[in-house]
């Protein structure tokens, strides 16, 4: 495909692919628009291609940039075990994103973001962020050799302010929530020559998420799964991922079949797509984030309403889980598959925990559930819920902690 205009997600109006914040129609998010080519793109080909996104460089809105991080070809990890404790007799994978450069999936945005930047001449990059972004934005900078400008909510876990500062970033802790951040970067992106990768460059950045999908249907042996599980903030990774089986599909590389079901996952402390869903409303009441999932923590989030449509046109649903069901989540797919994912992540397992329960996962299906961000980000949020046993160095002491009565 090749990039050729940006589009009105709202009222379909045509922009050209510059960094654009928002249509000046409606002031409704925009997306890249593509023209379709002559030369398709051959499974062959891409499994020739470079061991990272760029690999789908035909589905994306810009050429690989020579040099920068090597982002994606994440591992699909088969959890036999986390099936099996779920009760469930299906082919469960967990697609884990946390063996990028940053160790979340938003250096697969960032990269895609940047490499338009760069195209289009800026000089700096920056964003708005929840945690994840300012991390990959900081360190992709570096890699460019590009100053970084960070903006974070003030009570943002410290490991993530101390990471992006420590790829040399200004960070700006900003008093208030995410939505006032984006605010401010918004206003921002307008009065300095900065590419905020998911403001000015939103639209760019977004198609990152779709590579995601692209990568889970080549290790799946070019198919699509019967059913997904992604967690949900402002919408955009849920929503890409199906449009990258979509396009996968279209381009004759993914299996024909159904779109998978669409499920998504909010904490229960900010979850105004959930709470739309459950209403049976077609639109997102913005709300204040509370709750330990602060990487999801949009309470205005900005393809609230395009996930709701993704959610219901495949049969899926959008749930919201407590703090102490994203905790056990944690603790569950660590136990169970070696992999220690953040709080996003222990609320897509308290979600699959939900379906399977509810007996909605049938035998046989094929199902990922993706985990986007990595435990060590949010450890404060297992803290309180993992224990250890003092002993001295005496190998007595040892065995008298293991005998049955002092085990609890």
């Amino acid at each position: 495909m090749k990039a050729a205009r940006l589009v009105c997600k709202g009222c379909s109006a045509v922009h050209p692919l510059e960094a654009l914040f928002a249509c000046d129609r409606c002031f409704g998010p925009l997306e890249v628009g593509y023209d379709e080519v002559d030369a398709p793109v051959s499974r062959a080909a891409i499994e020739a291609g470079p061991p990272n996104l760029w690999r789908y460089a035909g589905f994306l809105p810009v050429a690989p940039p020579t040099h920068g991080l090597p982002v994606g070809r994440s591992p699909l990890v088969r959890a036999d075990r986390l099936a099996a404790e779920l009760g469930l007799a299906c082919e469960l994978y967990v697609k884990t994103e946390t063996s990028n450069p940053t160790h979340s999936f938003k250096d697969r945005v960032v990269a895609v973001a940047a490499a338009k930047a760069v195209e289009l001449g800026y000089e700096a990059l920056a964003c708005a962020s929840t945690g994840n972004l300012a991390g990959a934005t900081a360190a992709a900078a570096a890699a460019l050799g590009l100053p970084a400008y960070i903006f974070v909510p003030a009570d943002l876990e410290r490991e993530k302010i101390v990471a992006a500062a420590a790829y040399g970033a200004t960070v700006f802790a900003v008093d208030g929530s995410y939505d006032d951040v984006n605010r401010l970067c918004s206003e921002l992106a307008y009065e300095r020559p900065w590419a905020f990768v998911n403001v000015s460059m939103r639209a760019y950045y977004a198609e990152g998420s779709k590579t995601i999908a692209l990568e889970t249907a080549e290790d799946l042996g070019w198919r699509a799964p019967d059913r997904v599980v992604a967690p949900i903030a402002s919408g955009s990774l849920y929503t890409k991922i199906l449009q990258g089986f979509r396009e996968g599909r279209a381009a004759g590389l993914v299996a024909p079949g159904p779109d998978p079901i669409m499920h998504g996952a909010q904490g229960e402390g900010c979850a105004p797509v959930a709470t739309a869903f459950a209403d049976g409303a077609d639109h997102v009441v913005p709300v204040r984030p509370t709750g330990l999932a602060k990487s999801l923590a949009i309470g205005n989030p900005a393809d609230g309403a395009f996930a709701l449509d993704v959610a219901r046109s495949t049969g899926g649903t959008i749930e919201s889980a407590a703090d102490d069901e994203l905790v056990d989540g944690i603790r569950l797919v660590a136990r169970t598959t070696g992999i220690f994912t953040e709080t996003a992540g222990g609320v897509t397992a308290a979600v699959l925990r939900r379906l399977a329960e509810r007996g909605e996962i049938g035998a046989g299906e094929t199902v990922v559930a993706y985990i986007t961000g990595d435990g060590l980000k949010t450890i404060d949020a297992v803290v309180p819920s993992v224990a250890t046993i003092d002993v001295p160095a005496d190998v007595d002491a040892v065995d008298a902690a293991l005998a049955p009565a002092a085990v609890t």
